[in-house]
C-alpha cells in the first residue's frame, strides 16, 4: 500500500531520502504522518528513524553540507535541515529497561524492534521515499484504516512502560477511533488497574495530552470512558464529563475552544493539576466570571468571543439549547462605548467617592441596554 502527500512529494524530502540512499542508508517516514496519510486526515509532525546511529546521520549529512542539530541525541534523535526544512531522524530503538516514566534505551538495527516498543499498531507505521507503507507488525495498517485504536502486544505491559500511554491512549480515542468499533475491554481494564501510576507523571505532560485531548472535534465519549475508568479522577479531581457532549452539541456552529471545554468539565484547581500558563488560567477565570452576567454584558465587559464561549459553557452546565437572539444580545454589548469618564465627574466626586459614581452610572447604563446618553447619564 502506497501513501502521498505534498509533504512526501517535495523536493527537500527526496534529496534528504537521496543524500543517504548514496550511502547506502535507507530512512523512513514513521508514526503519525504515515497514519495520517493513510486515513486522509492532516499531516502535521514528519518524524523519521533509520538504522544509522546519529553519529552516522550526522557524519552522512555532513558531507553535502546539511546542518544538523542535535536535538534529542539522548534518545537517538538529530535534526536535519534541509534548505531550511528540519527533518527529525531517531534510531531504531529496542527498549532495555522501563520505570512507568523514562525508558533507557539501546540503538537497533531492526526496524520490528523499533515497531514492537511503540504504543498503538496504527502508530507502528513506516514509509520509504516511494511512499510504500511499511507495517513490521501485520496489524497495523488493517488498524489504521478501520480506526481501530490497539495497544502494540498487551496493554498492561505498555502502560506500565510509560504511564502516560493511559492518557495517549484516549487522546487517540478521541481523535482517531471509530466509535462503532466500541473500546477495547482489555485496554480498558488494564488502564483502570493502572490509572494511579499518572501520579507519577509531570503535570506539564498530562496538561499537555489534556490540551490535545480537549481540541479533538469531540472529546466526549473520550472523556466519559476516562471518568468510568477512574483517570479522570487522578488527573483533574472533581470533574465531570457528563457536560461535555452537551458543549460539542452546542458548537455545531462555532468553532470549538479546549479551554471552554475545560471550564464545563469543571475540577479543583485546573490551572496546578494541568500546569496551565498564567494566561491559559486568566482567560478561564474570565470565561467563569463572564457565565454570571447576560449574554450583552459578558461581551461589553470581556468581548464577542468571550461572551459567545461564555454562554456555550453555561447552556452546556444547566442541559439547555442557546437562547434565542444571541447573537444580537452579544454584538449589542460588544458595540457598546460607556460615554462618559472620570472627568466628567470629577466636580462633584473625588477619591473612592468617584469610583462608586462611574460603577453605578455604568450599571445604569448596562441595564438600560446600553442606550443612555452621557447627558442622560450626567
Amino acid at each position: 500500500m502506497k501513501i502521498t502527500g505534498d509533504w512526501l512529494q517535495a523536493a527537500e524530502t527526496q534529496k534528504l531520502f537521496q543524500v543517504f540512499e548514496a550511502e547506502g542508508v535507507q530512512l523512513f517516514f514513521v508514526g503519525g504522518c504515515v497514519r495520517n496519510a493513510l486515513i486522509g486526515a492532516a499531516v502535521a509532525d514528519l518524524d523519521l528513524c533509520s538504522a544509522a546511529t546519529p553519529d552516522e546521520v550526522t557524519r552522512i549529512a555532513g558531507t553535502v553540507g546539511l546542518k544538523v542539530i542535535p536535538t534529542g541525541i539522548e534518545h537517538g534523535t538529530v535534526t536535519v535541515l534541509v534548505q531550511g526544512t528540519p527533518f527529525e531522524i531517531t534510531t531504531f530503538r529496542s527498549d532495555v529497561e522501563t520505570d512507568g516514566r523514562h525508558a533507557t534505551v539501546a540503538f537497533s538495527k531492526d526496524i520490528h524492534e523499533d515497531a514492537a516498543r511503540r504504543d498503538f499498531t496504527m502508530n507502528a507505521l513506516y514509509a520509504d521515499a516511494a511512499g510504500e507503507v511499511i507495517d513490521p507488525l501485520g496489524s497495523g495498517i488493517a488498524d489504521a484504516l478501520a480506526r481501530r485504536l490497539r495497544f502494540v502486544g498487551e496493554p498492561a505491559a505498555r502502560i506500565a512502560e510509560d504511564y502516560l500511554r493511559i492518557l495517549r491512549y484516549f487522546r487517540f480515542s478521541a481523535w482517531y477511533a471509530d466509535p462503532e468499533h466500541g473500546s477495547d475491554p482489555e485496554a480498558l481494564a488494564a488502564i483502570s488497574e493502572g490509572a494511579e501510576g499518572l501520579g507519577a507523571i509531570s503535570r506539564e505532560r498530562i496538561g499537555a495530552e489534556m490540551r490535545r485531548l480537549l481540541a479533538a472535534p469531540d472529546p466526549a465519549p473520550a472523556l466519559a470512558q476516562m471518568q468510568a475508568a477512574g483517570v479522570l479522577q487522578q488527573v483533574l479531581p472533581g470533574a465531570d464529563a457528563k457536560s461535555v457532549a452537551v458543549l460539542v452539541h452546542l458548537e455545531a456552529q462555532s468553532a470549538p475552544e479546549w479551554l471552554t471545554r475545560l471550564v464545563v468539565l469543571g475540577g479543583e484547581d485546573p490551572g496546578s493539576a494541568l500546569r496551565l500558563s498564567r494566561a491559559e488560567v486568566k482567560a478561564a477565570e474570565g470565561l467563569t466570571g463572564a457565565m454570571g452576567l447576560t449574554p450583552a454584558e459578558a461581551a461589553y465587559r470581556y468581548g464577542a468571543g468571550v461572551a459567545r464561549q461564555a454562554q456555550l459553557a453555561l447552556q452546556a452546565v444547566m442541559g439547555q439549547p442557546l437562547p434565542e437572539g444571541l447573537e444580537a444580545q452579544i454584538a449589542a454589548g460588544a458595540e457598546a462605548v460607556f460615554p462618559i469618564r472620570a472627568a466628567d465627574l470629577a466636580d462633584r466626586f473625588q477619591g473612592p467617592a468617584l469610583g462608586q459614581a462611574l460603577r453605578e452610572r455604568e450599571a445604569r447604563f448596562i441595564a438600560s441596554g446600553f442606550r443612555l446618553s452621557r447627558e442622560e447619564l450626567l
